[in-house]
């Protein structure tokens, strides 16, 4: 993992005053895949979150995100399982990830676009 994604996870375990960086680091590990970071995309569109999400990946700066508002892109379903796996509340989960998911997609997304998708073999 790199150093940036370590940092990342060391700061949402200070904000949320436990070691949660396992958990959080595997589904955080796992959004910024390709193909994910689409779909995050895709949500936030159907949320109507979409621009905010384009800021992340583009070149200009970062629009912020409330933590209802990144409930409203990832859903409940996520929210629940990021709450079962740290076993805080989701509050705080929420608040962390609206903290530091648009520099994790920002920094996945370098040259302001998304990253190329691996081809699905036929």
């Amino acid at each position: 993992m790199s150093e940036f994604f370590q940092n990342i996870l060391g700061k949402v375990g200070s904000v949320l005053g436990v070691d949660a960086q396992n958990a959080i680091q595997q589904q955080v590990q796992t959004w910024l895949q390709p193909q994910n970071v689409q779909a995050l995309l895709d949500k936030a569109d159907q949320a109507g979150l979409g621009d905010k999400v384009r800021s992340w990946v583009s070149q200009s700066g970062n629009l912020p995100v409330t933590p209802d508002e990144i409930h409203d892109i990832l859903g409940s379903g996520a929210v629940h399982d990021l709450v079962e796996r740290t076993g805080l509340p989701a509050d705080s989960v929420l608040s962390a990830l609206a903290h530091f998911l648009p520099a994790a997609v920002n920094a996945k997304t370098p040259d302001g676009v998304l990253p190329a998708t691996p081809e699905k073999s036929a």
